[in-house]
């Protein structure tokens, strides 16, 4: 028991004190996931509107595919870019390998999936004679669709929010193909295993206080926003 107090002790003071490579490898953190999710509503919510309201072949299997890939471990997402972007892979003359960059394209991958469906879901919920009143005041089909999605607003900003919480403490694409470089590549999550695997546990416990926060703050935010699409 005395022993986690004073970690946790020398946890705080750390976090007090302004580590320098404490809060940059949390700047790290919230620069890659930040940009992942991103990038993840910008591919992932028009995807979802296109599902929504297009008729198409191979509809109901998109939509179970994208429903399973919810559940898509993030060591598998890992080896998938792994295998096109080391150097004997198909990417590899980018040399992205190793870089934030690497991480954050891991990152949309596991993400885009939860965007797209709960972007689906959202909008699906909302009365279908929106759209169609819409459509009938003479709007064209995208700004049809633009009507229905500001209605559902608050859920697919729901969605968002939950993308950030799924990559935020992740630790198997950062780990692969991040490379956990000290001052470049190093995560919150990745510094906590290297931490904990050197037996130094002060940093590990900083950052798990940090990342908790972080985690507690998304639940709040998600509840809000949920509370206000239940409305």
């Amino acid at each position: 028991m005395d022993f986690f107090t004073d970690s946790f002790l020398s946890a705080w003071a750390l976090l007090w004190a302004g580590d320098p490579e404490l809060f940059h490898v949390i700047g790290v953190s919230l620069k890659v996931s930040s940009a992942a999710t991103f990038l993840a509503a910008i591919l992932g919510i028009p995807a979802g509107l296109v599902i929504a309201f297009r008729e198409f072949r191979g509809k109901r299997l998109l939509i179970t595919v994208l429903n399973t890939l919810l559940a898509l471990p993030t060591v598998v997402v890992a080896l998938l870019v792994y295998a096109f972007i080391s150097r004997r892979g198909l990417l590899g003359s980018l040399d992205l390998l190793y870089t934030q960059e690497a991480i954050i394209i891991g990152q949309v991958i596991l993400i885009f999936p939860i965007v797209t469906i709960f972007t689906l879901s959202a909008v699906s919920r909302i009365d279908e004679r929106y759209r169609k009143t819409a459509l009938t005041l003479g709007a064209d089909p995208v700004q049809a669709a633009l009507v229905t999605l500001r209605e559902a607003r608050f859920g697919v900003v729901a969605a968002v929010i939950m993308a950030f919480g799924r990559v935020i403490a992740e630790v198997g694409i950062s780990m692969m193909l991040g490379g956990n470089a000290k001052g470049f590549t190093r995560t919150m999550t990745t510094a906590m295993a290297l931490e904990y695997d050197k037996g130094e546990f002060v940093l590990s416990i900083a950052l798990g206080m940090v990342l908790l926060c972080i985690s507690f703050g998304i639940n709040v935010l998600f509840n809000m926003v949920q509370g206000r699409a239940g409305q």
